[in-house]
């Protein structure tokens, strides 16, 4: 069970969310608080969950100070911002802070769950509109990159069909609509793409891709 702890000062959002993550069977949201001094007045009380969820603006502490403190702290809780902030200066701050994912509020609603199982498994993730951003400077820069190999690993025909569409921005559940297959099965072959390439998540992996010439 992928314990979740919500940290969001606007209530019809945290109430939206946890609704959302207790629909599923493997996820159980533990508490919800309204930033982050309560976030951390929680954890000091004993919750201990796998995955805290964190809102960047937040009243008395915002979230780019609970991951800090969150990653110095609790090393075994995962930090995931899920923010409306999409510049790429809080992305890298974030991350640099010890996030181990960084979701944009617009996110589908298989994304996020995804991104949460992958995260709690031990990966890292960034949503798949700022991984596009990624793929933009990545294909921009491909001469550059051109000498860089593809590694010692052999994609499935499955497999690239999956990855050309996830390049292409679509989301697991149109992926499985388009191949005919379950949103769970897709996102088998995503996890596996990324274990081949030994990339932290979605994002690194198209840009590798690109850089590959898997991808053009």
């Amino acid at each position: 069970m992928i314990k979740v702890l919500l940290a969001e000062d606007h209530n019809i959002v945290r109430h939206g969310i946890k609704s959302l993550l207790d629909n599923e069977s493997d996820m159980e949201v533990i508490a919800d608080v309204r930033n982050g001094k309560e976030a951390m007045h929680a954890l000091g009380n004993g919750v201990l969950p796998n995955i805290i969820l964190v809102d960047l603006n937040m009243p008395e502490m915002g979230g780019m100070e609970l991951v800090k403190e969150v990653s110095r702290q609790y090393s075994e809780v995962f930090s995931v911002v899920l923010s409306m902030t999409d510049h790429d200066h809080y992305v890298n701050e974030a991350l640099i802070a010890g996030a181990k994912g960084y979701l944009l509020k617009n996110v589908q609603q298989e994304e996020l769950i995804f991104a949460i199982r992958h995260i709690a498994d031990g990966g890292k993730y960034v949503c798949s509109e700022l991984a596009m951003r990624i793929i933009s400077r990545a294909s921009h820069s491909s001469d550059q990159h051109n000498g860089e190999g593809t590694g010692n690993f052999v994609f499935t025909k499955r497999e690239m069909e999956v990855l050309k569409l996830i390049s292409e921005g679509f989301t697991n559940n149109e992926i499985a609509d388009k191949l005919f297959t379950s949103r769970r099965t897709v996102e088998g072959h995503r996890q596996s793409l990324i274990e081949k390439t030994g990339v932290p998540n979605s994002a690194a992996l198209i840009m590798h891709a690109f850089r590959g010439g898997i991808l053009k």
